[in-house]
């Protein structure tokens, strides 16, 4: 394993490019859990009235209105889109930041921001906590939420909110709800196909240099979105590698998998 990690690091070092997968595994990693010690620090209350037990069922859990709602969602997105810079994302933007990097990530926690990476190489595909969108959806548009997000915690009593700040769309008034896939009525702005197309673009421009693939964190949950897009471009593209970390993945030919903590392997990186 540590040859793996070293022959890992040298391809990075000699890469032109690198295009940076990114899921769940990666801020699980960096310690935004959604379960645990975590979810208990913040949601010990909603452990006791709801029975709630992590913060993924819990965003599926059916509240009795939308001020029941709304009081559990606010504090969903405030913990897990306006926390702090956590130190791993900080530190892989140190690695490789002297590198021209395109990042692609299903996260929808904003920490590929928060820690400095280029807004123009980076697509969201499955939305971002910090937005949201009309249910129905009226138009493909998104609305920032950081400031009636945090109204909604100051003024949450008895886990409800005021039934003034439930978050409805300016167009046509329909109910607001997360800019999160989660169906088809996903709205795609003009931005998130700027985004795609900008991915596209990059990896035809650069498809004839040494270019890694970077694979962080990266399950089964979307694997068309990463993992397997990134497996058929490093068998197609002639100086490709993928470099897949991953503590539940399997050996792959024409891979190097890295079964260890995502955490522990940039450290080594970065030494």
């Amino acid at each position: 394993m540590e040859e793996k990690i070293q022959t890992a690091k040298n391809l990075i070092e000699e890469a032109d490019v690198l295009v940076i997968g990114a899921a769940a595994g990666l801020s699980e990693a960096a310690g935004l859990h959604y379960g645990g010690p975590r979810f208990r620090q913040h949601f010990s209350d909603y452990m006791e009235r709801y029975g709630l037990t992590d913060m993924y069922s819990s965003a599926f859990y059916p509240f009795a209105s939308p001020e029941e709602k709304w009081a559990y969602w606010a504090r969903h997105i405030q913990l897990n889109r306006y926390g702090k810079s956590l130190p791993l994302y900080r530190e892989l933007h140190e690695l490789v930041k002297d590198k021209e990097t395109f990042v692609i990530t299903t996260n929808v926690d904003g920490q590929f921001a928060k820690a400095g990476f280029d807004d123009a190489l980076f697509f969201e595909v499955q939305g971002n906590y910090g937005e949201f969108q009309c249910s129905l959806p009226c138009q493909q548009e998104v609305f920032p939420n950081q400031e009636l997000v945090e109204a909604m915690v100051q003024a949450s009593q008895d886990f409800k909110i005021p039934s003034s700040l439930i978050p409805h769309c300016p167009r046509c008034q329909s109910p607001l709800v997360p800019h999160l896939r989660v169906d088809g009525a996903f709205v795609e702005t003009q931005k998130w196909h700027q985004q795609e197309a900008a991915y596209l673009k990059f990896l035809q421009e650069h498809a004839e240099q040494k270019l890694v693939f970077l694979e962080l964190g990266v399950g089964y949950n979307t694997p068309t979105i990463i993992k397997f897009p990134f497996e058929r471009l490093n068998a197609a593209l002639p100086q490709a590698s993928l470099i897949r970390v991953n503590l539940e993945d399997g050996e792959k030919e024409g891979i190097i998998t890295i079964q260890e903590d995502i955490k522990e392997v940039i450290a080594t990186w970065r030494n």
